[in-house]
């Protein structure tokens, strides 16, 4: 009787593909032999199945006979899943996806004589983070920065091809320029046909005649850049600005990595910030309180005038609209709030302690 692969992965028929390798995968790491839970015919049985499933053409060919699959392949009108003729033994071999089975080996593939997961290559360039420290006043009104640091850039020899300025660069002949070879492997599970990195071009799909001198065939060298970098008006402490492919410069001529700079205000004597408002404190006399006055208050964007009304008590906070910061997301601007300390006189006279007095009565 003919196996049901969807009953065996535990998919329902119409499930995607996502689905079903999601599935696989779970239920191989459950299986795996080498686990003291695992059950190698469960684990050959799960990959039967995905073998089928996991192919939109064997799939297809699968739903079409159901369940009399058997049948139909000694009735002459099937022929089987393109060499799977005896999926209970894999007396044939399988072949093996390495991107299914490599994450669930991680790394015990050696065990299985397969090595884990294949190699891709190198990646792209390293992202750099590095910290910013700027006024408080330059964060609210923005400025251009220059920045100094050393990173990874392109080759200046070979500017990044890899190879020595006048030689010749092929197309691998060992993988036509792929970057991938296949190869059959014996394991405890039967033969495996594998996908691996290009030995003789190691995944470039290219050789060279002559790699660069200066950088040994890697297309980066080790440098230090200065660049000027925006500082938008109204950034805050904590923040970050992301340049792209500003960071390490990736080998073989990958992409860079992004830079990111990480922003630290300095305080200031004058003002504080809460989000894009700023605050401070004035003192004013005990006469200027109790019978009111028009003073100056510094904000961040100069001096402006303010009414202090007559009775005026200390701790009075006073907001100055619009004398904040630049918002940065949104448009507008944060208010100045001021706050109030009233200074009690001291060392009066007698006259002036008896008006105070009568003031009191």
């Amino acid at each position: 009787m003919s196996k049901d692969y969807y009953n065996i992965l535990g998919v329902e028929k119409n499930a995607s593909q996502d689905d079903i390798k999601k599935a696989f995968r779970k239920l191989a790491h459950q299986y795996h032999p080498d686990k003291a839970s695992g059950n190698e015919e469960k684990f050959k049985e799960v990959n039967e199945a995905y073998q089928v499933l996991g192919n939109e053409k064997k799939r297809s060919q699968y739903d079409q006979y159901g369940s009399v699959f058997e049948n139909a392949q000694t009735g002459g009108g099937f022929h089987g899943f393109d060499g799977f003729r005896d999926f209970s033994g894999f007396s044939d071999g399988f072949n093996v996806n390495m991107d299914d089975l490599g994450d669930i080996f991680g790394g015990i593939g050696d065990m299985f004589g397969f090595g884990g997961r294949s190699k891709r290559g190198p990646a792209r360039g390293a992202d750099i983070r590095m910290e910013v420290q700027i006024d408080f006043m330059e964060a609210v009104f923005g400025l251009d920065h220059e920045i100094k640091f050393k990173k990874r850039v392109k080759c200046s020899h070979c500017n990044g091809n890899l190879a020595e300025p006048g030689s010749k660069i092929e197309t691998c002949k060992v993988c036509g320029g792929s970057g991938r070879t296949m190869k059959v492997q014996r394991t405890i599970l039967g033969n495996m046909q594998v996908q691996m990195t290009c030995e003789n071009c190691s995944g470039e799909g290219k050789t060279y005649e002559k790699k660069c001198s200066k950088c040994q065939g890697s297309g980066v060298m080790g440098d230090e850049v200065k660049m000027k970098v925006r500082i938008p008006a109204g950034i805050n402490e904590g923040e970050v600005i992301r340049l792209s492919g500003q960071g390490e410069a990736g080998e073989m001529g990958r992409a860079s990595g992004d830079l990111y700079l990480i922003i630290k205000i300095s305080e200031d004597k004058r003002f504080t910030r809460n989000g894009y408002d700023v605050k401070n404190k004035t003192e004013i006399s005990f006469t200027q309180a109790a019978l009111g006055d028009k003073i100056n208050i510094e904000t961040v964007h100069g001096a402006v005038k303010l009414k202090i009304p007559a009775g005026t008590q200390a701790g009075t906070t006073f907001k100055i609209k619009g004398k904040g910061i630049t918002r940065l997301k949104g448009g507008g601007i944060g208010d100045h709030f001021v706050k109030i300390h009233v200074k009690t006189p001291v060392n009066l006279s007698r006259k002036q302690k008896k008006l105070l007095e009568e003031f009191d009565s």
